[in-house]
């Protein structure tokens, strides 16, 4: 069995999370949170250049954007009114993180 992502996808990084980046709604994520490994991305930012960077372990960037409050754990008041919002997002899986990103 040949998985593109893990073998000889001759794509770009780039391509490849633009490729697995897509719509979601809250239930499909709520496991990701409780697990810990969901990161919100501000709508300011390219989805998938924070995907690149996270991908690259970019420290430099993705700190920043950390520290600026563009790219954080959510906490469980997020997960509370996305699930009573019934709020949809755009998402990357980027492993070990899932990347999110609100839709309007």
């Amino acid at each position: 069995m040949r998985y593109a992502m893990l073998g000889e996808d001759a794509a770009s990084d780039s391509e490849k999370l633009e490729k697995y980046t897509g719509e979601v709604d809250w239930p499909y994520l709520r496991k990701h949170f409780t697990s810990g490994a969901l990161l919100y991305v501000d709508p300011s930012l390219n989805l998938v250049e924070v995907g690149q960077a996270v991908a690259k372990d970019d420290t430099a960037m993705v700190r920043a954007w950390k520290q600026s409050g563009d790219l954080l754990k959510p906490s469980e008041p997020h997960a509370q009114y996305w699930e009573e919002s019934g709020a949809r997002f755009l998402a990357v899986v980027v492993s070990p993180w899932v990347l999110i990103q609100p839709l309007p």
